[in-house]
């Protein structure tokens, strides 16, 4: 009978501890609509694909196309093909997409595997490796991929976690490019 009731309060504890945890973290994982209207926190550093090294700062203007993504992610590369159809339709003064490439696995860190991957799938969009996991950590990201479209003035106006709403995301694209 007592080892039942220790078990209990172990778990009873082990439970306290395990709610009081994730309320300690709550927040810090932001979801969709958090995003929304707050200022775009900057690329930070790391090896570029397809381009010379930019920041956000430099790129204010231009509505700017954040992808977090990773070649090994199938979710990742199903999101391709628009990504390249949104760079060839938009891209100029106006627009510009940058993928950020986080790893998730070892693999993905070799920067080597990251440009075969890259031209394997065609991408000519710009993209930057984050391998430190920075630029992911300041957009408190925890999936694979993410699309966060950044209006002229560096304000978060839209974003899509995962797969899905191509033809939204365009319409967006689009209100943002005509919008001063």
């Amino acid at each position: 009978m007592w080892n039942s009731i220790v078990i209990v309060s172990i778990t009873t504890l082990g439970l306290l501890f395990v709610s009081r945890l994730s309320s300690a973290f709550e927040g810090t994982r932001l979801s969709e609509s958090d995003w929304v209207g707050k200022p775009a926190p900057e690329l930070t550093s790391g090896e570029w694909i397809n381009a010379e090294p930019t920041t956000l700062s430099a790129l204010r203007g231009k509505v700017v196309l954040l992808e977090f993504w990773t070649f090994g992610c199938s979710n990742c590369r199903n999101t391709v093909p628009y990504m390249k159809k949104w760079y060839k339709k938009y891209a100029g003064e106006k627009f510009e997409i940058i993928g950020v490439h986080t790893p998730e696995f070892a693999t993905e860190k070799v920067i080597a595997n990251v440009k075969k991957k890259t031209a394997e799938l065609g991408i000519e969009y710009p993209v930057v490796v984050d391998n430190d996991y920075k630029t992911w950590n300041a957009y408190h990201q925890q999936y694979w991929p993410v699309i966060y479209l950044i209006d002229k003035k560096g304000i978060i106006r839209y974003v899509h976690i995962g797969e899905g709403r191509y033809d939204e995301t365009d319409r967006e694209i689009q209100m943002l490019i005509v919008a001063e």
